[in-house]
């Protein structure tokens, strides 16, 4: 990514989590402004989502989150972004978070960030997207989901060459390499059924 580009972070909206986690969301915000990225995310102000988008933006990033209504009239939406776009529901909020990332990072969190995440892996498995997911394996969060993963292509409900489509970084640092690095590649959409 040459030009300055932007990150998706999926994360959870959960603040009554380890503090390592709070920690991790505060640094990858911070890291995203420091390398001359823009974030875009689910535009909460609470949790790991309001962590990462209060470092980026002190950090200098452009940051825009999308929220659907519902959970705006909550007032959990972020008032302090350089743009907040509110939809009319999660399926628009997806979409639009997808079209206005050039990468997507992963940080801990609960069923909706795993619902996000997989549904870019699969977009991705099914040749609509080649944008990088990295799941950011904040002290090993993720290895249990990896393991799974793992499994999944053992026992042939996924393909071999589909595992790649999720890079792993176990640093917060270690992140960035992948969103430089060629694009995800998948396997032959009309061999999956076979």
């Amino acid at each position: 990514m040459s030009e300055k580009k932007s990150i998706c972070v999926f994360c959870g909206s959960s603040g009554k989590v380890d503090q390592a986690y709070r920690d991790a969301a505060t640094k990858f915000g911070s890291l995203i402004g420091e390398r001359g990225y823009n974030l875009v995310y689910g535009g909460g102000r609470v949790g790991l989502m309001g962590l990462t988008a209060d470092a980026a933006l002190a950090a200098g990033a452009s940051v825009t989150g999308v929220i659907p209504k519902f959970l705006e009239d909550y007032e959990v939406g972020h008032q302090g972004l350089n743009e907040l776009i509110i939809t009319d529901n999660m399926h628009d909020r997806k979409r639009i978070m997808y079209e206005k990332a050039d990468a997507f990072v992963i940080l801990p969190g609960g069923l909706g960030t795993m619902d996000e995440t997989f549904e870019v892996v699969t977009w991705t498995q099914l040749g609509l997207s080649k944008k990088p997911v990295v799941l950011a394996n904040v002290n090993g969060f993720w290895d249990p989901l990896i393991g799974l993963v793992d499994h999944l292509v053992a026992t042939s409900f996924a393909r071999p060459e589909n595992r790649n489509i999720i890079q792993v970084a176990n640093t917060l640092e270690d992140v960035f390499p992948f969103l430089t690095a060629a694009p995800v590649t998948h396997g032959k959409v009309e061999s999956k059924w076979v």
